[in-house]
């Protein structure tokens, strides 16, 4: 079957799926990125009022894109964080915790997909908007392109922001030989 976005199917990302939503996650951002334990962090995060703002994509029966959102009021504040600089209140943000595809079925809209989807979804659970930190050392600085491209506006860079998953959570960046050292982009999407 070739591939194609009608040949894409999406739903809400379940504890079904996350064997492969981890197999994915650490393929693409690097090993220790996610695990059984943070991955149901991250889930529980997304629910509220019966409302799941996690998604999946498939092609041929496999995951091969998901969305972690984490719904309003849900998600804490950190030092890689600007609120004063939003013009939104907090608890109408959602955060965009991690939007992964697989590397052979980029460029089919499925990243954009599942954006829209977790924004429909965060709507529903009451966000106006949602932020997320971008890795600005993505291939191509693809990821930026891809959330600027989608409305999202940068708010402030904040350097080594994966530093301390590599050095204290056992994450492995997969472009830093040593020590993460990579950008990260705070940027906001209003909806």
């Amino acid at each position: 079957m070739a591939k194609n976005p009608e040949s894409v199917t999406y739903g809400p990302l379940l504890p079904e799926h996350f064997d492969a939503i981890i197999a994915l996650g650490n393929r693409v951002q690097g090993d220790g990125y996610l695990n059984e334990d943070n991955l149901r962090t991250y889930y529980e995060l997304g629910l509220l009022n019966g409302i799941n703002s996690g998604h999946v994509a498939w092609f041929n029966n496999e995951i091969v894109g998901f969305r972690l959102t984490f719904a309003p009021g849900k998600w804490a504040i950190d030092k890689w964080c600007s609120p004063a600089l939003w013009g939104v209140e907090l608890a109408n943000v959602c955060y965009f915790k991690c939007n992964t595809v697989d590397p052979a079925m980029q460029g089919f809209g499925i990243g954009t997909t599942l954006l829209n989807l977790a924004k429909q979804s965060a709507a529903e659970q009451g966000a106006k908007a949602g932020l997320a930190h971008i890795w600005l050392a993505s291939p191509g600085n693809s990821a930026f392109r891809y959330f600027s491209k989608n409305g999202g506006e940068l708010i402030k860079e904040h350097p080594n922001k994966w530093r301390e998953a590599a050095l204290y959570e056992g994450y492995d960046c997969p472009v830093c030989p040593d020590t993460c050292e990579c950008v990260a982009a705070e940027m906001l999407l209003k909806f």
